[in-house]
């Protein structure tokens, strides 16, 4: 008999084609399903995790990875059932579990491919799946798989040339498998979305807008609010080729059409995009289109962090001095980074960049530093982003960011000894955290609209901040957070304030990662607030200020089990008042928590390997397990790797403090 949700998919596209009708109508007409009000909710909000940047294997570099699960398997892995994976041969060996669900997320396959991929996954008889790029996107030789990868690069303009079809779609209908594929994503949304009043997870509509010039990435997902989305993805096929023609084709064909659709796009790890992913806007329609549609950006991922850059070997960073610069940066700043096949970089372009030549604004402190330089000039500040976490799964382990069960986003590119060997620099990824009323998608979309969001590194610490004009007690308080909403604004807010105001006060509030019992959590170390400001000249500072808590002294976690070992802090609140305040200064103010130190994902891969990257043996254990590797059939050193030298390279460490990163809080001031 088949099941429910498959009658239901086949009764929505057979009266789609039949009748016309609008697939957001048909699911209402179909399904019947009205959301439920929920049992949990609150008008001081919600703290909810998810993943907003998911890859299955409508993604042409997900499918060439010989990585089989489709948005049914993401969604799945999300709300915490096991999925099956390829291994690092691209057989499907590797079981993979998240230690615990989240609570929302969202499958954003590469919108340009989506037909070309359908037809290289269809069958034999048809002619398009004879196509060579087809042909080696199937195969299981890793070399075989980066050759067809480049080919889809270069197809969709990512190596420099115009975006161009090719062969697959002379082959096949390109289109019709778009729409279809559209479709079945749509379909797999409205599956996993619990509209009852249990409220347990929530999903959006969404897909990647993959755009780059010399493999910078540009990159956004662009994520709709319901059921009424684009007749199909807007791609660089669509577009030309630019960003703000992807804003305009957006409020043409849904912000501005006459129906319920509504959008955001989200700009993700801005670190690989070689200073293009934030130019200064050329009109004031391109400043009000990036506030209006872009109002977050993905500040973690699987591809590093984009915060702010410190190189330890040069002891000095990109416009910082701050030292905690240093965590999980790529050495590169383009895609290329993944070129490395059996320890060796490949690619130029890949090759590591230096202080120097690395474009500010890759970071989005930066940004945000020169969003305040250019409203000085302009009267409007066109970076006014907020701050969420995703991981950028290409194996649809949506929300798979902790570094304990970490098992590579890649498919077969970064799995089992692949992840060390290849993609060493790489990391697990992290979370969205939105402060929402309950676990639905209005509530949830409109706390990204007013990026009342946070970033984590894959952690779950419980993070408020605010800014207003709170008594220095505020802590103590029972109605502590009606307080801080009613005189002032959260984080991601614009607080107004005149000469005649006193200085602003910032309430900040954390509680640990709780975690599981097979995987518990670290304790907190230290609440920073960092500020950024624009002086009379125009010239921009920062400043980075340990509000409460201490620094760890020592190593933090224990050498052989890597059990943390420092206290730490289950809770940390304070009211702080900025010393250095300055009426009349245009500034913003944003939280970063960090946790103790744990080990790195590397480090734990490399001990369950049977080599420690804390020993004065490592190099010795390292020899000895390539050996074990080398007779079991997997090629080059391995596990030289895990003896990489803190001393000697700029970013990496075997052991990392964990954080989140609150959405920044902008003082709006008049003289």
């Amino acid at each position: 008999m088949m099941p429910i949700n498959r009658i239901r998919t086949t009764a929505q596209l057979l009266i789609r084609f039949a009748v016309g009708t609008s697939f957001a109508l048909v699911s209402v007409l179909v399904s019947g399903n009205e959301a439920l009000p929920c049992a949990v909710s609150s008008d001081t909000k919600l703290p909810l995790f998810g993943d907003l940047h998911i890859h299955t294997r409508y993604s042409f570099d997900s499918f060439l990875s010989n990585q089989k699960n489709d948005p049914d398997g993401a969604y799945e892995y999300a709300k915490g059932q096991v999925i099956t994976l390829p291994d690092a041969y691209g057989e499907q060996t590797i079981s993979a579990q998240i230690d615990r669900p989240i609570d929302f997320a969202a499958v954003t396959d590469h919108g340009q491919f989506l037909g070309e991929v359908a037809l290289c996954d269809s069958n034999w008889r048809n002619a398009a799946w004879w196509a060579p790029v087809c042909m080696m996107s199937r195969a299981k030789n890793l070399w075989v798989q980066l050759y067809a990868a480049s080919l889809w690069t270069v197809s969709g303009g990512m190596e420099g040339d115009a975006p161009e079809r090719g062969m697959v779609c002379s082959l096949g209908d390109c289109e019709a498998n778009a729409l279809s594929t559209w479709d079945d994503i749509q379909a797999a949304a409205e599956r996993h979305y619990d509209r009852s009043e249990d409220c347990s997870f929530t999903t959006f509509v969404g897909y990647e807008y993959t755009q780059g010039q010399e493999m910078a990435n540009l990159h956004r997902n662009v994520i709709f609010k319901n059921e009424t989305v684009t007749r199909l993805p807007i791609s660089v096929f669509e577009t030309d080729s630019s960003v703000p023609d992807l804003w305009r084709q957006l409020r043409s064909q849904c912000l501005d059409a006459d129906n319920d659709c509504d959008v955001l796009a989200i700009p993700h790890n801005p670190n690989l995009g070689g200073g293009l992913m934030f130019p200064d806007p050329a009109t004031e329609q391109q400043a009000i289109d990036r506030l209006e549609i872009e109002p977050l950006v993905e500040l973690v991922q699987h591809k590093g962090a984009s915060e702010c850059r410190f190189d330890r070997l040069a002891g000095m960073g990109i416009d910082t001095e701050d030292e905690l610069c240093s965590f999980e940066q790529i050495p590169s700043d383009n895609l290329a980074m993944l070129g490395s096949v059996k320890g060796k970089m490949w690619s130029d372009r890949g090759l590591p960049v230096d202080v120097a030549s690395f474009h500010r604004r890759n970071m989005m402190r930066n940004v945000l530093k020169d969003g305040l330089a250019l409203e000085q000039d302009s009267g409007l500040n066109p970076f006014r982003q907020g701050f969420i976490g995703s991981t950028d799964t290409h194996t649809a382990t949506s929300g798979g960011a902790m570094e304990k069960n970490y098992v590579g986003h890649l498919g077969s590119r970064d799995a089992t000894f692949r992840n060390l060997q290849d993609h060493f620099v790489s990391n697990p990824g992290g979370l969205a955290v939105v402060w929402a009323e309950e676990n639905r998608r209005d509530a949830i979309f409109e706390a990204m609209r007013s990026r009342e969001t946070y970033a984590t590194s894959g952690t779950r610490p419980i993070v408020r901040f605010f800014a207003g004009d709170y008594d220095e007690n505020l802590c103590e308080a029972t109605d502590a957070l009606e307080q801080a909403y009613s005189a002032g604004v959260p984080m991601g807010g614009v607080l107004q304030r005149t000469d005649a105001d006193a200085p602003p006060r910032f309430f900040i509030s954390a509680q640990r990662d709780q975690g599981t019992d097979m995987h518990p959590a670290n304790p907190l170390e230290r609440i920073q607030i960092i500020k950024g400001w624009v002086d009379d000249s125009g010239a921009t500072h920062e400043r980075v200020v340990d509000v409460l808590g201490e620094e760890t002294v020592g190593l933090g976690v224990d050498m052989n089990s890597c059990a943390a070992t420092a206290p730490g802090h289950a809770n940390l609140c304070m009211v702080w008042e900025d010393p250095s305040y300055v009426k009349g200064e245009s500034a913003f103010y944003y939280a970063r928590v960090l946790e103790t130190p744990s080990c790195r994902w590397s480090t734990l891969q490399c001990q369950a390997a049977g080599v420690n990257p804390l020993s004065d043996s490592c190099s010795v254990q390292a020899e000895k397990a390539n050996l074990l590797a080398n007779d079991n059939g997997d090629s080059g050193d391995i596990y030289g790797v895990c003896c990489t030298n803190p001393d000697t390279d700029p970013f990496y460490s075997p052991t990392i403090r964990e954080r989140a990163w609150t959405s920044p809080i902008w003082l709006s001031t008049t003289r």
